[in-house]
This record gives structure tokens, C-alpha cells and sequence, in this order.
């Protein structure tokens, strides 16, 4: 059986300190973010790329710069970091996306990465190209992530595309009919509309993302439990032979990530940094999961979609993975495990500026 859900008190106070913001008074009155903060951000998407150099899977990478030139934060973004107008005061998101921009221009500007779709390996590129969705009607190109609200987005196409009345229809989602894939087409089709549409993803925290694909995929799908979880019990549990595949344990999904090579990962826990390849895509906008309905909206509003179109609500089923619970299963997981698997995500902190996950006893202890 799955691990169980921790009880309310057990880990309420896990992620109290990563919550907190750091904030003092602006002159004219506003709240304002420290510079401490700034340089905290930047500082967190910079250990990345440090720990990418370790593992050699980067060279020579530029360190970053800690402060921001004047009016940056401000001016709309440009590939690769999802600027834009953004709603006055709110600051950490601008903060975010700047981190964002500035640690894929340092990333993406290294000699060795990819310019364009076609300078990817043919399996590379197959996949970015079958994970672009296209709306020729509204002229935009979205990455769909599978466990960052895909189904959601996807439904939207339909909805643009005339195929569904509304987002609010219910039906199982078809991930497949009614919906248009860059990869099907030409390739001077291809150029052409990664060229002139707008493109846009949605990312999310890697080891969050993980755990909502283990929590869904090895304790409700069942063709998930016999074409997966059969296999990872019987490699690495003693006597595993007899499971159904849905009593996989979180350190042994885990396990297999770390055994497995990249580019043979199923959808659901492949990289972010595989699936979209934000180095030979310029994306214009990098929403994040985090901030879903507000990125969303804005999304809706630049590709000029119909107003009675709205993202979807979430179901009332619906059971997110708080940070506490993340947190819960990350500290019963055994650190060297977190440590050896990190490399293989490291790009996803790094370039969309997420921390690295605090598996330190003293904080587990919390």
C-alpha cells in the first residue's frame, strides 16, 4: 500500500520558514522586496548551475550577475522568460520571472546548447516537437507538461478549436483527438509558426511534480501499476515477485528515476528541460503552477481568447500535494537517494528557479 498521508500535526511547521517574505517599506509607502531577497533568489538559481558544473553537466557557465540592471524588472521580457505587464505591486513575481530570464540567458547562451529545434538530436527533437500544441486561430504554440495542469490547457484548446462548448464539460480527457501537434506537420510549418506564434509553458517544482505523478499514477492507474510498478517492485524489493504493482513505495519510484535514462522517461516524470527544451524554443511566457489561475488569466488575455473562456476550477477531488506533504515524503526518503537524482532535474531548479529540496536532518526534525 501507499505511504500514508501525514497527520496535520506532524509536519504543519516543515515549509513555515520557506513561506516566509522578507519585506520592508518602499518611500512612497509600498511594500517592497528587500535586495536581500533579490540576491537570495538569484543565489538559489545559481547553486544549480554550481552543481551542474560539479557533475559535469555543464563547462565554463558565467556566474550570474546579483543585481538586476536598472528598469529590468519592468521592461517586458524577451524569449525564454515569460516577461510582460504584470499586475502593479506585485513584485515577487517579477522578481521570479527576472531570475527565470537571466538564469536561461546564462544557461542557453553556453556554447554547447541548442539554438533552434533543429540543432536537437532527432530524439529530442520528436520530443519538444509532439509535446507543442498549436492553435493556428489564435496563433500560439503551448509545452504541454504532464501533472502541470496539461488536461486543463488542453481542454482549452478544444474549446478554442471548436471541438468542445465548454471547459466545463464533463468527460475523460482525450489527450489526443481534436488536438493539433507541431511534430504532424512540415517542416518549413514547423520554423514558420515557432517563428511568428506565441509560446508559452507552465512549470512546476520538480520534486512536487514527482510526487503528484507517483501519488496519481501508482495509486489510481492501474495500467500505470502493471506496466510500471510490477516492474520496479520486482527490481527492487526482495521477494516483489507477487505485487500488483500498487504498492510502490516512494523511494523506490525513486530508485527507478535514478536507474533510468532520461530520454526513455514516460512523459509524466521526464525533465521539464526535456520535454520543452527552453533553450531551442524561446518561450515568451513561463507561467508557473504555483501562480496557476493568475498566469493563466494573463495567458488567456494576450492570446486575445473569448472573455466567457476561463482556466478550470479545480474539482473538488481534486488532493494537491501540499509542501507539507512533500516535505513529508522527502524526509522519509533516504538522503542519498535525493542527492544521486537531483543531477537529472538539476536544470528544472536551475532555469525556473526553484530551491533545492531541504532534506537536512535538523530541518526533517521540524
Amino acid at each position: 500500500m501507499l505511504p500514508r498521508a501525514p497527520f496535520p500535526g506532524e509536519v504543519k511547521r516543515a515549509a513555515a520558514s520557506g513561506r516566509s517574505r522578507s519585506r520592508a517599506r518602499g518611500a512612497g509607502g509600498g511594500t517592497v522586496l528587500l535586495p536581500s531577497m533579490l540576491m537570495f533568489g538569484v543565489i538559489l538559481a545559481s547553486s544549480g548551475l554550481l552543481l551542474m558544473i560539479e557533475k559535469g553537466i555543464l563547462a565554463e557557465v558565467k556566474p550570474l550577475p546579483l543585481h538586476p540592471p536598472a528598469g529590468e524588472l519592468s521592461r517586458r521580457g524577451g524569449g525564454g522568460g515569460g516577461g510582460g505587464e504584470e499586475v502593479p505591486g506585485d513584485l515577487d513575481s517579477e522578481v521570479l520571472r527576472d531570475i527565470r530570464n537571466r538564469t536561461i540567458r546564462a544557461v542557453c547562451g553556453q556554447r554547447a546548447m541548442p539554438r533552434s529545434v533543429w540543432e536537437l538530436p532527432a530524439g529530442q527533437r520528436r520530443t519538444v516537437l509532439r509535446h507543442l500544441l498549436v492553435s493556428d486561430k489564435y496563433r500560439f504554440l503551448y509545452c504541454y507538461v504532464p501533472k502541470v495542469a496539461c488536461s486543463n490547457w488542453k481542454r482549452i484548446l478544444k474549446v478554442l478549436g471548436g471541438a468542445l462548448e465548454s471547459v466545463d464539460v464533463k468527460l475523460k480527457m482525450d489527450h489526443k483527438s481534436d488536438l493539433v501537434f507541431l511534430g504532424d506537420m512540415k517542416p518549413e510549418e514547423i520554423s514558420y509558426r515557432l517563428k511568428n506564434y506565441y509560446k508559452f509553458i507552465f512549470v512546476r517544482n520538480p520534486m512536487e511534480r514527482l510526487l503528484s505523478a507517483y501519488r496519481n499514477k501508482f495509486g489510481e492507474i492501474k495500467e500505470y501499476q502493471q506496466k510500471y510498478g510490477v516492474e520496479i517492485v520486482r527490481r527492487y524489493r526482495k521477494n516483489g515477485g507477487n505485487s500488483a504493482g500498487d504498492d510502490v513505495t516512494f523511494s523506490e519510484f525513486l530508485r527507478y528515476l535514478l536507474d533510468e535514462e532520461v530520454e526513455r522517461m514516460n512523459e509524466h516524470w521526464m525533465p521539464i528541460y526535456n520535454l520543452c527544451q527552453p533553450c531551442a524554443v524561446r518561450y515568451d511566457f513561463i507561467g508557473s503552477y504555483e501562480r496557476l489561475d493568475a498566469d493563466a488569466r494573463r495567458v488567456l488575455e494576450r492570446i486575445r481568447s473569448p472573455s466567457g473562456i476561463r482556466f478550470p476550477e479545480r474539482q473538488a477531488w481534486y488532493n494537491p500535494v501540499t509542501p507539507e506533504t512533500l516535505q513529508y515524503y522527502l524526509c522519509n526518503t533516504q538522503r542519498w537517494l535525493i542527492q544521486e537524482l537531483l543531477p537529472k532535474y538539476i536544470l528544472d531548479f536551475s532555469l525556473f528557479a526553484y530551491p533545492l529540496p531541504n532534506v537536512t536532518a535538523e530541518f526533517c526534525r521540524q
